[in-house]
């Protein structure tokens, strides 16, 4: 047993992230989670949510927990968070995680599946691009309201992932916390042998990572299963 807790931040409309981290947690890692209030995956209101993040990452350091998890990848790429400098716990985002992920798996040329709209999937291809990974196709679902992407099932991002998918690619992107994702990372790497990262999955990895836990967790994909 690890006897570790991590502090996990997610928009108050997101009914995913919790449920798929607790089903694969190692024994003895614990996760404690704050909202913060959204409910349409928009500019503004992401930038919104992150001006009151402050609050929930206060409420999480009265849990003692070992380091924060901001599990919310549109709203870490857009406007970024602002609370690092005011609690003394170390602090991961998703979109950093994702980075981290793609980096040790010497990735390059990606392609991204997003449930978001054109305007955030942009967002996206820049913040992805200026840290050095470049974007052959990214394919977005339009939507807006986050309750109706937690209700998505998991075919649907891998029938995307499917369509657009290019042999050029070193890796598989599929973004959100909110979309499901877990029982496609296997079968998906295994069809178009190619890597799957997921914002779940790279946001599990790197906060055991942090921790120094270096457990392998089965039918995760190639990032949790040898790295």
């Amino acid at each position: 047993m690890y006897g570790h807790r991590i502090g996990l931040i997610v928009p108050s409309s997101n009914t995913t992230m919790e449920v798929e981290l607790y089903r694969v947690l190692p024994e003895g890692i614990s996760f404690h989670t704050s909202r913060m209030p959204l409910t349409g995956v928009t500019e503004g209101e992401l930038i919104k949510m992150n001006t009151l993040a402050v609050g929930s990452a206060k409420l999480l350091k009265d849990a003692k927990v070992d380091l924060i998890l901001y599990g919310c990848t549109s709203g870490s790429f857009i406007g970024g968070i602002a609370f690092e400098n005011e609690i003394d716990i170390p602090v991961i985002t998703t979109s950093s995680a994702v980075i981290e992920a793609l980096k040790v798996l010497d990735t390059r040329q990606i392609i991204v599946v997003t449930p978001y709209t054109d305007e955030i999937n942009q967002k996206e291809r820049e913040f992805l691009e200026d840290k050095g990974i470049e974007v052959l196709k990214v394919k977005g679902m339009g939507f807006v309201d986050n309750t109706k992407i937690g209700k998505l099932e998991s075919h649907e991002a891998y029938k995307m992932a499917e369509a657009i998918y290019t042999k050029e690619a070193d890796a598989i992107f599929i973004s959100c916390t909110n979309l499901r994702t877990f029982e496609i990372i296997e079968p998906l790497e295994k069809e178009l042998e190619t890597p799957v990262v997921t914002s779940n999955q790279a946001s599990l990895w790197t906060a055991l990572r942090k921790l120094n836990i270096g457990e392998k967790i089965p039918r995760l994909g190639k990032l949790l299963t040898e790295y």
